[in-house]
C-alpha cells in the first residue's frame, strides 16, 4: 500500500515544489513507484518534469470535477519509476464549481484510493494557501512533510501549519501524521540560517530529518530546463541533498 505525502506549508517560497520534484525523482531514481499529484494551480511541479501543461486534456481539474477517471489523469513514466497527475491554471476555478459539492473535502481520497497499492510514494505538492485543494491533499495524505525556509519567519509559518493540521486531523482525516520538517535554502554563510535550524530544533516536537537542502544555483536552474536536479546536475550539492533526503524518507517509513 502506498504512502501519500503532502508537501506543504501556508508560506510561499519556501521550497515546496523543489522538494515535491526532487524527493519524488530521487525515491523514483532509488527503485521506488512514485506518483506526483500537483494540486498548485500554478502548475510549477507539472512542468518541473518538463510537461507542456498548458497541452493537457485531463489534469487534476478535470478528475476532480468528474470528467476524467482517475487513470485518464495520470501521465505514465515521465521519468522512469515516476508518474504524475498535472495541473494548469484551469484548477483555479475548481474552488468556486465546488461550491455546494457535498463531501468535496474528500474528493481526491476517493480517487487515489483506487490506485494507492500500485504505487510505494504518493507525493501531493499543496498550493501555498489553505484551499479546498490543499484540505483535499491533507485529508487524503498519511503524513504531511514540511518545508521550512532557513530564515526569520520560518517558525510563523510553522506554526499555522501545525495548527491546520491538527484541525484536518481532529475533523477529516484522523490519521493524518507529521512526517517531519525539512530544513531548506540553507546558506552556510549566514549565522541566520544556523540560528533558525537551532531555534526550530529547540522548539519543535516532531522529526525533523538530518538532511538540510543548500540554497543551490544548479537547483534554482533545473526546472527551467524541465528536469529534477539529479538528472541535470547528478553532482551538485543540491542532487546530493535531495538524494539523502530520500534515503531518509524510505527508512522513516519502513
Amino acid at each position: 500500500m502506498g504512502k501519500v505525502i503532502a508537501i506543504a506549508n501556508q508560506k510561499g517560497g519556501v521550497g515546496k515544489t523543489t522538494t515535491s520534484i526532487n524527493l519524488s525523482a530521487s525515491l523514483a531514481a532509488k527503485g521506488k513507484k512514485v506518483l506526483v499529484i500537483d494540486t498548485d494551480p500554478q502548475g510549477n511541479t507539472t512542468s518541473g518534469f518538463g510537461i507542456d501543461k498548458n497541452e493537457l486534456e485531463c489534469t487534476l481539474y478535470e478528475l476532480m470535477l468528474g470528467d476524467c477517471s482517475i487513470q485518464d489523469s495520470i501521465l505514465k513514466d515521465v521519468i522512469p519509476n515516476l508518474s504524475i497527475i498535472p495541473a494548469n491554471v484551469n484548477l483555479a476555478a475548481a474552488e468556486i464549481e465546488l461550491i455546494g459539492v457535498d463531501k468535496k473535502e474528500y474528493i481526491l481520497k476517493e480517487e487515489v484510493d483506487w490506485i494507492k497499492n500500485q504505487y510505494d510514494f504518493i507525493n501531493i505538492d499543496c498550493p501555498p494557501s489553505l484551499n479546498t485543494l490543499t484540505i483535499n491533499a491533507l485529508t487524503t495524505a498519511d503524513s504531511v512533510l514540511v518545508p521550512i525556509q532557513c530564515e526569520y519567519y520560518a517558525l510563523e509559518g510553522l506554526s499555522q501549519l501545525i495548527h491546520t493540521v491538527n484541525l484536518v486531523k481532529e475533523r477529516l482525516n484522523p490519521k493524518l501524521d507529521m512526517e517531519g520538517v525539512v530544513f531548506t535554502m540553507f546558506d552556510a554563510r549566514t549565522n541566520l540560517s544556523m540560528q533558525v535550524v537551532e531555534n526550530v530544533k529547540s522548539n519543535l516536537n516532531q522529526n525533523i530529518y538530518n538532511t538540510i537542502i543548500p540554497r543551490n544555483i544548479r537547483l534554482a536552474e533545473a526546472p527551467s530546463y524541465g528536469m529534477p536536479i539529479h538528472m541535470y546536475d547528478p553532482k551538485s550539492a543540491g542532487a546530493e541533498s535531495y538524494m539523502n533526503l530520500a534515503t531518509e524518507v524510505i527508512k522513516h517509513n519502513k
